[in-house]
């Protein structure tokens, strides 16, 4: 006989564990499958952006995961990029998330994965609504208009069937719930293999003591075309990871991978591997990111290499995005447009993220690197890395994504979801909210509640301000939305949130915002929820 839960989740990496919190926490009864039964011992995914940190803290989290940090307090999260190898004389150690840090509410923090879903398997497992089934692997996904049948197995070969109202792949690049679902994709296949080396050797940290403490080293050599060699640290002092490009044909038994390392580090040094692995360099996203009761997230939905942090960040962002609006599905206030939404919010930030600031940034230091040579013109190559240097912060500060074209937004004339943006304190539709101390010396996000939150601020709460709350928590009573409301005074920090009436989703973005009432306040929520649309 199956087994019956409201939502399958396929795969247990951070992706599907943090889905399975974020429903868990919300009363959804969720079954969780993944084959392994311990996460991967690969130091991947390390660097988590303020915006995951937030999430880590809307979990309940965040300081279990930074007492799982194993990097000195104060350690660095960013790193050094220099020409050719790491003893050249061109280097800069660029700006991170660090300089977009004041309009999140959580610090960066950087770990290896593995002790990140530790700490995510932990607090699942508190969840009574959630059920694991570590060691089990999903072999065929079917469904119809009353639901999903899920076929699973294991090691021994002992099969289960799972019945559910919603499956969600989560199960990584070579997904087979997107096999199953029929869902295509397309993007850059670079044809280039790329080796993944985990080892220790504190010769190594020795050598980069010319540098100023970092977390990473990156060596642009003109002969890669815009490929990174990267080693990362993992434990400072002991323990690193590295990529790098290597030609075709390349395998474990055939080439010697402490070379490679010393080609990219420019001089020799001891080496004890822990793990070598080979994979292919691609820049993917599947053409939507549902069909029918069938969702992916994660890198099922988006696949690209380890350039910029944006992993398993992205991944995490799918999870809360979609949790929040598949429990509101169940408790009967969330409609179909708001499921809708998840592809309609998420694919399009992955579509530019992959495109405009990964592979474009493979590109960039492909044409940069065959047109500036010191060899050749050591003085526009001087010139040229020293405005290299400026454009970073350009960069960092230009990935803001937003849904400003969602259909459940109700964003600006013409709005386009994006990630590209700005980042600013003042309070706009489809932007995240930025942190602000309140008249209380609390923060903002202190005060939000899990579902949707209705900050309103007025000196006094004047008569307009009052009225619009009344005509706004009515509303939510009619559409039964839970809301909390937040009010505070029009001064200080809490102005420069630049609106007095701010509604937020529960995932942190902001549906609407606006001096005076809306319009139509039930409409208004009828869109946030997606019962209704607003042209």
């Amino acid at each position: 006989m199956a087994t019956k839960h409201q939502v399958v989740i396929v795969g247990g990496g951070p992706v599907g564990v943090g889905l399975a919190v974020e429903l868990g926490l919300r009363g959804i009864d969720a079954v969780l499958v993944e084959r392994r039964l311990t996460p991967q011992p690969i130091p991947k995914g390390q660097n988590l952006a303020p915006r995951t940190l937030e999430h880590f803290w809307s979990w309940g989290i965040v300081d279990e995961l930074r007492a799982k940090r194993i990097m000195p307090p104060g350690m660095p999260i960013n790193g050094i990029v220099a020409y050719k190898d790491l003893t050249s004389d061109y280097w800069y150690a660029p700006p991170q998330r660090e300089i977009v840090q004041q309009w999140y509410y959580q610090k960066v923090e950087r770990l290896p994965q593995y002790y990140t879903e530790e700490v995510l398997r932990a607090r699942m497992a508190q969840c009574p609504s959630i059920t694991a089934r570590f060691g089990w692997a999903a072999e065929k996904i079917e469904q119809d208009e009353t639901g999903v049948r899920v076929t699973i197995a294991d090691a021994n070969g002992a099969r289960e069937t799972i019945e559910g109202e919603y499956v969600v792949g989560c199960d990584g690049g070579r997904s087979k719930t997107r096999a199953e679902l029929g869902i295509g994709g397309g993007g850059d296949d670079y044809d280039q293999m790329m080796v993944l080396a985990v080892f220790r050797s504190t010769e190594l940290h020795q050598r980069l003591e010319r540098f100023p403490l970092r977390s990473t080293y990156n060596a642009l050599h003109p002969d890669h075309k815009g490929y990174w060699q990267f080693f990362g640290r993992v434990e400072v002092g002991k323990s690193w990871f590295f990529h790098a490009p290597v030609p075709p044909g390349t395998t474990a038994d055939n080439t010697d991978f402490s070379a490679v390392l010393h080609h990219a580090a420019g001089f020799p040094f001891a080496i004890e591997f822990d793990h070598v692995g080979l994979w292919d360099l691609r820049v993917t996203v599947a053409d939507t990111y549902r069909v029918g009761r069938g969702f992916i997230a994660g890198d099922a939905a988006h696949s690209h290499p380890p350039y910029g942090g944006y992993g398993v960040n992205t991944g995490l962002e799918d999870a809360r995005n979609l949790g929040w609006k598949l429990a509101a599905k169940f408790q009967g206030w969330g409609g179909e447009t708001l499921l809708e939404s998840y592809s309609a919010e998420r694919r399009p930030i992955f579509e530019e993220t992959g495109r405009d600031f990964i592979a474009g940034r493979i590109e960039e230091d492909r044409d940069w690197l065959a047109r500036h040579s010191p060899d050749r013109d050591k003085a526009d190559f001087d010139r040229a890395w020293n405005e290299r240097k400026a454009l970073m912060d350009t960069r960092i500060q230009s990935y803001e994504p937003h849904y400003e074209g969602s259909p459940v937004v109700a964003g600006p004339p013409g709005g386009r979801t994006s990630a590209h943006g700005k980042h600013a304190f003042a309070a706009r539709a489809g932007h995240h909210l930025t942190p602000r101390k309140l008249s209380s010396g609390k923060d903002v996000f202190e005060t939000l509640g899990r579902d949707f939150t209705l900050i309103a601020l007025g000196n006094g709460l004047d008569d307009d301000i009052a009225m619009s709350v009344r005509q706004i928590e009515s509303a939510t009573k009619t559409a039964r939305v839970p809301l909390k409301t937040v009010r505070d005074k029009y001064e200080g920090e809490a102005a420069q949130l630049g609106a007095k009436l701010i509604l937020v989703r529960p995932d942190h973005y902001v549906a609407w915002c606006g001096d005076n009432s809306p319009a139509d306040a039930l409409a208004l929520l009828k869109r946030a929820i997606g019962t209704q649309s607003i042209c």
